[in-house]
């Protein structure tokens, strides 16, 4: 699958502050690519670059194999959805799809056809004449979509978009916004700091830090083998355990826990271990992995899972997700169990 967008060395400062530090990234044609980051990583300024809105300090925008430098924004291949949506209160749901082409000039043969096709496509048919303050926060979502995707770009740039949404709404918007992008086919770059939409929209996700790229991969794999540290401490929940001292297979925490991790290169200064990496009783379920003694503090129902906060001998608070299951109903706060991990599910880095 051929590239569609590819940046180059891309950086941008404003007097002293880096936004956007030597970024080089490709992403093919079809794709759904999540930018994810804590707000003032840069995100933003990237989406902006792209979109024509600012100008690159350094690099290059390729887009379709041809440099956007000097490009006007409505020039360029390109359309943004804005976190705020930016829709015509005193236009219908039509004349809101329809207001780019007819901007264009096109025939009104042409806008009709257009906008009853992407209408139908979004599940809008039957809200032509509705007024924008007569629809749901989903249905405006859609409009919105619908009047940006009816100019047919080559990209799609999406802004932050559910932000707004109650959560119930924003869970239903995260499903039908993938299934929306894999049935057109435009290429998708959604800009968010809500690590669960990028997890579950994206088909890569690109990890943005002080305007720096951490790293660009499949969820799954930005999940399960993040990176760096930093990584590893934003995406999902993880427990994060600063390591001074190793002594062979072993490292030890700032507390004086010894946990076993062979095969380490070198010397860590932090390890991250995921909740529900954790088993109860490992010496029935894993094997060649040392338990340790801890004791639980709380108990928190979490639907799906039990989570339990829980405190080592030497006093490292770990925090444990267990799946609801018959085993773990009898176990109280105060109760004194013996808990494992994998080596492979220790994660250490030097930062």
């Amino acid at each position: 699958m051929s590239s569609v967008l590819e940046l180059k060395n891309l950086s941008k400062h404003f007097d002293d502050f880096i936004a956007v530090d030597k970024i080089n990234m490709s992403v093919k044609e079809g794709e759904f690519i999540s930018v994810l980051g804590p707000s003032g990583c840069g995100k933003t300024t990237l989406l902006r670059i792209i979109a024509g809105f600012l100008e690159e300090g350094v690099g290059d925008v390729v887009i379709n194999g041809e440099s956007m430098k000097g490009i006007s924004p409505e020039d360029r291949p390109v359309n943004i959805v804005f976190q705020s949506l930016a829709l015509f209160p005193m236009m219908n749901v039509y004349d809101n799809v329809a207001f780019g082409l007819r901007r264009k000039k096109l025939p009104k043969d042409e806008v009709a056809s257009r906008v009853e096709d992407m209408l139908s496509r979004v599940g809008l048919v039957g809200f032509e004449k509705k007024k924008i303050n007569e629809l749901s926060g989903g249905q405006k979502q859609r409009v919105a979509i619908a009047r940006s995707l009816v100019m047919k770009p080559k990209i799609l740039l999406l802004d932050e978009p559910l932000s707004a949404l109650d959560r119930k709404l924003r869970e239903h918007m995260k499903v039908e916004l993938k299934i929306l992008q894999k049935e057109i086919g435009t290429t998708f770059i959604y800009i968010t700091h809500d690590q669960s939409e990028a997890l579950v929209m994206s088909d890569r996700v690109a990890v943005m830090n002080k305007g720096f790229l951490e790293q660009v991969d499949t969820p799954r794999n930005l999940y399960k083998h993040p990176a760096t540290g930093f990584v590893a401490g934003f995406v999902g929940e993880n427990n994060r355990l600063e390591i001074t001292g190793r002594e062979g297979d072993h490292i030890t925490t700032k507390s004086g826990w010894k946990i076993k991790r062979p095969n380490l290169d070198f010397d860590p200064i932090v390890a991250y271990m995921r909740p529900e990496a954790f088993v109860v009783d490992p010496a029935e379920d894993l094997e060649n992995v040392d338990g340790f003694n801890v004791e639980i503090k709380t108990i928190l129902f979490d639907g799906a899972n039990t989570k339990m906060s829980v405190v080592s001998e030497t006093g490292d608070i770990i925090l444990i997700s267990l799946p609801q299951n018959a085993k773990f109903e009898g176990l109280k706060e105060g109760d004194h169990i013996t808990v494992g991990i994998t080596y492979d599910d220790i994660k250490c880095y030097k930062d």
